[in-house]
């Protein structure tokens, strides 16, 4: 009898082990994910990936400059509002770009002699990916009442219309998933967006 229990608290004490081999797999298994999910943003990319983040950083800081001044000159409490949505939506957008820039291992600027458009000296989408230019973006702020909210409506039609087509490539040339992602939520949200302040437009 004693050497059954002594047999059976081997036995125990054996299963013991293997639920901790199987715990250790487990985490092994767990740590392995992470590094993946972690690596998936740093590891698949491509140049379409990189230009884009590149370029919709100051496309999304340009859109921010526009929106900011909404809040004391705009008139229309629709432009107000659609102007506050813009902030929430692409200020923790411009964190995401950056930190994925960051996670490949380049510059938020590129570094070829700039691109397209990115010296601002071109209205509306003539420029890269519908920026403004210095003296379109001093003509909005110097707006107030329905002036300044005809020039935002006006201006950031073409703004979102421009990122739209930057996002439609990214879609069709990029690889890093979650950038791709992020471009296909900016041609959802932004198209809507174009559609609600042309029909504002219509009624200013």
């Amino acid at each position: 009898m004693g050497a059954v229990a002594a047999g059976g608290l081997l036995l125990a004490g054996c299963g013991g082990n293997d639920d901790m081999k199987d715990m250790d797999h487990t985490s092994a298994k767990e740590s392995a994910t992470s590094e993946a999910t972690a690596s998936s943003a740093a590891g698949a990319f491509n140049d379409a990936d990189v230009g884009f983040a590149q370029r919709m950083i100051p496309h999304h800081e340009q859109a921010l400059e526009m929106a900011g001044p909404a809040d004391d000159r705009a008139s229309n409490a629709r432009i107000k509002s659609l102007a506050g949505r813009i902030e929430k939506a692409q200020d923790p957008e411009i964190v995401t770009l950056k930190s994925w820039l960051k996670g490949w291992g380049k510059p938020e600027k590129a570094s070829s002699g700039g691109m397209p458009g990115m010296d601002h000296g071109a209205s509306g989408k003539g420029a890269m990916g519908g920026m403004m230019s210095e003296e379109d973006m001093r003509k909005l702020k110097a707006a107030k009442g329905p002036a300044f909210d005809r020039a935002f409506a006006t201006m950031m039609i073409d703004h979102h219309e421009g990122a739209i087509d930057m996002a439609k490539d990214e879609k069709k040339n990029g690889r890093n998933a979650k950038a791709k992602k992020l471009a296909d939520d900016v041609v959802k949200n932004q198209s809507t967006e174009v559609a609600t302040l042309r029909t504002l437009l219509d009624r200013l």
